[in-house]
């Protein structure tokens, strides 16, 4: 009987799976969203709240397991000045899984993984390509300044 083995494997090693889910982790933390497979979003989504936890905690002592945990300072220092302070509210649930369907080459079952205050910016427009515009004649500018040597060389030409 598995009582009390929720650990989901993933078909790795313990260290694999372990160094897997820190650098998940980590990632969601500097990009606030990732794409990954459902069974890894399950699998990372425990350990960011754990961490979110700790981060709330905001002692010497949690962030201290927090890096031991992820391996690397710069996330954990996001974690603890920037994410867990705008949980402080909330008791738990601090991510959320939206499934996306399959993935076109094998199949698999892909996820966004994200924090649920998590709110996507709008996509840049591209700015319209007239001419004769103020950005082309920037550009030309530039150009000209980085290589002196071309500017010289086709006014010599002409």
């Amino acid at each position: 009987m598995r009582h009390l083995k929720r650990t989901v494997k993933l078909g790795r090693t313990s260290a694999h799976r372990d160094a897997l889910l820190a650098s998940l982790v980590c990632n969601l933390v500097a990009a606030k969203r990732i794409c990954t497979t459902v069974p890894k979003a399950k699998a990372a989504r425990s350990l960011a709240e754990k961490m979110v936890t700790l981060g709330k905690k905001g002692t010497l002592a949690a962030r201290r397991l927090a890096v031991a945990r992820l391996h690397r300072a710069e996330p954990v220092k996001i974690l603890f000045e920037a994410i867990a302070p705008a949980f402080k509210d909330r008791a738990g649930g601090y991510t959320r899984i939206v499934r996306l369907g399959q993935r076109s080459g094998d199949g698999a079952e892909m996820a966004l993984l994200e924090w649920v205050n998590y709110v996507p910016q709008p996509p840049k427009k591209k700015p319209s390509k007239e001419k004769g515009g103020k950005q082309q004649e920037a550009a030309a500018a530039s150009k000209e300044a980085r290589s002196p040597r071309k500017a010289e060389a086709k006014s010599v030409r002409k």
